[in-house]
């Protein structure tokens, strides 16, 4: 009869020839496996003290008896085995002495007190830097040996049991990595691929499996898995994956720091509802974020349009009073009974009409910011009051006896020129003192040239949304209106021709004459478009005349414009100017045909007086003082 070990065999050899493996089988396989695996590791973990010469002989002699208390379990396992398959034989090793480490039952005991730590007791390992590696797996042997090999790597790691806990961590914290078993408690590694997926975590994966298969395989790439890689992890095995540990780590570095240079980037054009780029809006965000946790009132200057409003209201979010009322108030739009009647409120019967009682603005900003907008143009008796509110916290109804306590922050604002303001006595010293502990200065748009260009292609996507119409920018023309255009009411002004310009577009781009507002366009008699038309054979001083005068006409007469839509400084176009002036007779004369070299140029059908033309293209749409000062300059 022959032997049935030698039927059956260890698990790894039986029926290798073929021959279907039994669920039992299996499952032995899968622990001889795990516990040859944490043989290795231990073992692998031990070379790695040894190679980094510590003098610790403890750690050494932990992961000495990790590998052994491995190897008993490995040798428990395959007597369990070999009982099952011949009762006979293993009851004649077991009666000779065979395995002194195994229980009845085939389970390995400890022979030594030495030996009950189990290697999930091993030291800690030594401290380490970011990025951090998530062990997800059930087997506590193999996560802690591959815990202990990755210390040598100076990695920081941590280790759950299974994947529902992953996705715990993963969720409160960064990791860099996580290496999961395929096969786990509660969530397994494939559904913890797609649970990374779902919620958007940038980890990367690295799977780990006893049970490798191409489809296993296939459907861990697929569900975003870095790599792969089988068990045991033998030291061939080990340093494919610390390969890959090192490469799926750089990924997600690269990942991280581009998701960092584009919040970075945001960061540059956007500041709460603020748009800009431009070095003069770097310095008020600056200022916002180093002001905002105070409780210092602040006064903001800066011109209309140019957004005093949303300043103070990043200051409001980003400081702690952020869930209190932001409450904004204009003091210019509205007569003096009714401004002092809104700051501080009324009590019932104060005056002919009130029948209840109404809190004015210092109550219902208590606990949060009361932000004055044009506090210059607030009447001096009022500002008084102000001052005395601003100073004692304290505000007392019109009509009222008693005294209300409010907790406000104030931030007020202003487009006057502040010392005329003063000087002049319509802005009380002790207020401004009161309110200005911190200026902050917004500037108009003329200085903030470069983010024009953002703010309108910002405001084209908001109102074309709105909208719901399908527009994909500005035509060149438009845009470089835009870009020239010198926009007086800042960023309100050019918001609201945006806007104006998405309502009337009947094409997919905003042309130049949908953007510019009507009264900038030149009467259809009057040739004031932006190109220039010029006839082959138009001598030189014909186009520069030309040139000249049509943005001249086009500024309204403005030289400083002029000069910097033509590229030269104004005492070069005002020098320019005085020559056309002066030469413009001989020029015209020399340009009119039968002279030599001459061709004529559209406008020169008729003989003109050049220095009326002059004048006449600089003259201003609401006045004459352009064609005087021109005709000034000729008389000289």
């Amino acid at each position: 009869m022959a032997d049935p070990a030698a039927k059956s065999g260890p698990p790894g050899a039986i029926r290798a020839g073929g021959g279907e493996r039994s669920a039992a089988d299996h499952a032995i396989a899968h622990e001889v496996r795990n516990a040859l695996n944490g043989v290795l590791l231990n073992l692998e973990a031990l070379r790695t003290v040894l190679h980094r010469g510590e003098q610790n002989p403890d750690a050494a002699t932990q992961f000495l008896d990790g590998a052994v208390r491995q190897g008993e379990a490995l040798a428990g396992i395959v007597s369990r085995w070999l009982a099952e398959r011949a009762p006979d034989r293993a009851a004649a090793e077991e009666g000779a002495g065979g395995l002194a480490g195994d229980a009845p039952g085939g389970r390995p005991v400890p022979a030594t007190p030495g030996k009950q730590r189990y290697i999930h007791d091993l030291p800690n390992a030594t401290p380490m830097v970011r990025p951090r590696i998530l062990i997800a797996d059930d087997e506590p042997a193999i996560a802690t040996g591959l815990s202990a090999v990755l210390a040598g790597l100076e990695y920081e790691v941590e280790i759950v049991p299974d994947g529902k806990r992953a996705i715990e961590r993963l969720t409160a914290d960064r990791f860099g990595l996580v290496l999961a078993d395929l096969k786990m408690p509660r969530l397994d590694g494939l559904a913890l691929l797609k649970e990374m997926q779902q919620r958007e975590i940038p980890t990367e994966c690295i799977i780990i499996t006893g049970q490798a298969s191409v489809g296993s395989a296939v459907a861990a790439m697929q569900s975003g898995a870095y790599d792969y890689i089988e068990k045991p992890l033998t030291a061939e095995k080990l340093d494919r994956l610390k390969a890959l540990i090192g490469k799926a780590l750089d990924k997600y570095a690269v990942r991280e720091r581009n998701r960092e240079l584009a919040s970075r980037l945001e960061g540059l054009t956007r500041f709460a509802e603020l748009t800009g780029s431009s070095e003069a809006m770097r310095e008020v965000y600056r200022v916002i974020d180093a002001v905002a946790p105070s409780t210092a009132s602040v006064l903001i200057l800066g011109e209309s349009g140019t957004g005093k409003e949303l300043v103070a209201r990043a200051l409001h979010t980003r400081s702690e009073r952020a869930k209190g009322p932001f409450f904004a108030l204009n003091c210019a739009a509205l007569p003096k009974e009714i401004l002092e009647n809104e700051l501080f409120g009324h009590e019932k019967g104060a005056f002919t009409g009130s029948t209840n009682e109404k809190p004015g603005a210092f109550e219902m900003a208590s606990g949060g910011t009361l932000f004055l907008d044009e506090v210059a143009e607030m009447p001096p008796e009022i500002q008084v009051k102000l001052l005395r509110a601003l100073e004692s916290r304290v505000v007392r109804r019109l009509g009222g006896k008693k005294e209300i306590s409010v907790d406000i922050r104030v931030v007020a604002a202003t487009n006057r020129d502040l010392q005329l303001a003063l000087t002049e006595g319509e802005l009380r010293d002790d207020l401004y003192y009161r309110l200005a502990v911190v200026e902050l200065y917004l500037p108009p748009l003329r200085e903030r040239a470069g983010d024009i260009h953002l703010l309108a292609n910002e405001f084209l996507a908001r109102f074309a949304q709105e909208n719901r119409k399908t527009i994909t920018g500005f035509e060149d023309a438009a845009m470089e209106w835009i870009l020239t255009y010198s926009w007086p009411g800042n960023v309100r002004d050019l918001k609201n021709a945006v806007e104006r310009a998405v309502v009337l577009a009947t094409g997919a781009v905003i042309t130049r004459a949908e953007i510019m507002p009507r009264h900038q366009r030149a009467p259809s008699s009057v040739d004031t478009s932006s190109s220039l038309h010029v006839s082959v054979g138009t001598s030189l001083s014909a186009v520069r005349r030309q040139l000249a005068l049509r943005t001249l006409a086009s500024t309204d007469g403005n030289i400083a414009r002029a000069a910097t839509t033509l590229g030269i400084s104004p005492a070069e176009l005002r020098a320019e100017v005085a020559t056309l002036l002066r030469d413009g007779i001989d020029a015209e004369e020399h340009d009119r045909p039968g002279n030599a070299g001459a061709a004529r140029s559209p406008g020169q059908d008729r003989p003109a007086d050049a220095p009326a033309a002059a004048a006449r293209a600089a003259r201003p749409a609401n006045g004459k003082g352009a064609e005087k000062k021109l005709t000034a300059k000729r008389s000289r």
